[in-house]
């Protein structure tokens, strides 16, 4: 029998790098702690409570796809972590692919999504394993609300919302700037439709008196995953911060790069983004705080003759993240998913045994649930 860790993190010393390994030591999962500095590894791994608990390997490897396929040999999931994803992800999904491993990331790009099912989902369903790019709270988390209104049938129409608390991370960050000049889409009638640009919305937050600024956020990955779903025709999602001033700030940014970054070429584009994020977002935030760091992710569906509402009210929007790509890994190694090929979390593994997992661990309540439907009550 191989000795081989299970479980390979890939970019294990950014910010939720390191809680994907904090939870997989929670599972009892031993993994390989894989990037391109192995000291640097080990110093972040050394910081991470009961780490001396956990088993794992340090691997250094280079972002390459032929190195990352022999990393990966042997191994059954990777949990990548380095992006931004349209920029670095190839390598590790085609790795993945010639290795024959399970791929998850926690991307925040609708056109790494569109890109990952156009480009390999038939060849990962071909060879039954999953690619499950964007299990991550500000999109897993919403559609496990999303799922919960589609128990009632007769809706066809998702309008989503998706706010959090906190202080973005670096690679967050890089992300953010890496599609604010790419194309997103909601979905219309099953068909993908272009957001137009500067587009915004003053929405009602579930719980307080006070509205909240959203954005379409790159189009997320929400009608990407409902698109090929017979019970859905349109989704819409936005989403943001709760601070109001970072999101007055967003919106200016967006003007900015559409009069002076989108008319340069779009290597030269990239360059530029990358430097205004580095500038915004230089160092690791703190640790978070439940009682500070909050998420709500809010569902409203509706159907010609009826609506239903979920709000799921969480905290720790980093923390749901690794706790969802741990679990991920935990089932793969254990059982197969529900579906192989591109595929969301829900798809994966159940909207319902998704909620469980994250109640478990305390990091999101109790789902309110209201209905209005004639089909529930036929």
């Amino acid at each position: 029998m191989s000795d081989k860790k299970p479980v390979v993190i890939y970019g294990v010393t950014g910010y939720t790098g390191r809680l994907v390994a904090e939870y997989l030591r929670e599972h009892r999962v031993p993994f390989i702690a894989a990037g391109r500095d192995g000291k640097r590894i080990k110093e972040v791994l050394d910081k991470i409570p009961g780490i001396e608990n956990a088993e794992y390997d340090i691997v250094e490897v280079e972002h390459t796809t032929a190195a990352l396929t022999n990393l990966l040999k042997g191994s059954k999931v990777l949990c990548n972590m380095v992006g931004p994803f349209m920029t670095y992800g190839p390598e590790a999904v085609d790795a993945c692919l010639a290795a024959g491993v399970h791929y998850t990331d926690t991307n925040g790009e609708q056109n790494w999504m569109l890109d990952c099912e156009q480009r390999w989902g038939a060849k990962f369903a071909a060879k039954n394993l999953l690619l499950a790019p964007g299990i991550a709270q500000m999109y897993t988390t919403g559609e496990i609300a999303a799922n919960i209104c589609l128990e009632t049938s007769g809706l066809d129409t998702l309008d989503i919302l998706v706010l959090w608390k906190g202080f973005p991370t670096y690679a967050s960050t890089q992300t953010i700037f890496s599609i604010l000049t790419a194309d997103f889409y909601y979905l219309e009638q099953n068909q993908y439709v272009k957001w137009q640009p500067g587009a915004k919305a003053e929405v009602v937050v579930p719980g307080q008196h006070q509205t909240a600024l959203a954005l379409p956020w790159g189009g997320t990955a929400h009608p990407v995953w409902f698109k090929n779903d017979p019970r859905v025709a349109n989704c819409k999602v936005m989403g943001g911060v709760f601070e109001r001033t970072v999101m007055d700030g967003v919106v200016a940014l967006n003007q900015v790069i559409d009069e002076k970054i989108k008319p340069l070429p779009p290597a030269q584009q990239q360059v530029e983004l990358s430097k205004m994020a580095a500038s915004m977002q230089a160092g690791m935030p703190p640790r978070e705080n439940p009682r500070i760091n909050i998420s709500v992710d809010s569902v409203h569906a509706s159907g010609p003759l009826g609506r239903a509402h979920c709000v799921i009210h969480g905290n720790c929007n980093y923390k749901q993240t690794g706790l969802l790509q741990a679990y991920a890994a935990y089932h793969l190694i254990q059982a197969p998913p529900k579906r192989y090929g591109f595929a969301s979390g829900c798809q994966a593994f159940g909207h319902r045994e998704l909620l469980g997992v994250m109640q478990s661990f305390g990091l999101v309540g109790k789902p309110e649930l209201a209905v209005h439907s004639v089909a529930a009550h036929a």
